[in-house]
């Protein structure tokens, strides 16, 4: 019986998200079906372009968080 797999499949792959037994299955797929190589290869180029992502906050927002942390009670008392 022949598995067919999902791009859903090969992303859980990328993402480490799949059994050994799964990984085996999946990695025979690859090297048997070259639409899903390709699309394995790309979600690998895009997971890695990912990760090269910085995100920063913007001034505003870390101006409004200080200001909030400066103004806040804790309702705690103190020890």
């Amino acid at each position: 019986m022949t598995q067919t797999f999902t791009p859903d499949d090969v992303i859980r792959y990328v993402y480490e998200e799949t059994t050994d037994e799964e990984n085996t299955l999946i990695e025979d797929a690859l090297i048997s079906d070259q639409e899903l190589l390709e699309f394995y290869l790309e979600t690998l180029e895009i997971k890695m372009l990912m990760n090269k992502i910085e995100r920063t906050p913007s001034k505003g927002v870390v101006a409004n968080i200080l200001e909030y942390s400066q103004n806040y009670k804790s309702s705690l008392p103190v020890a």
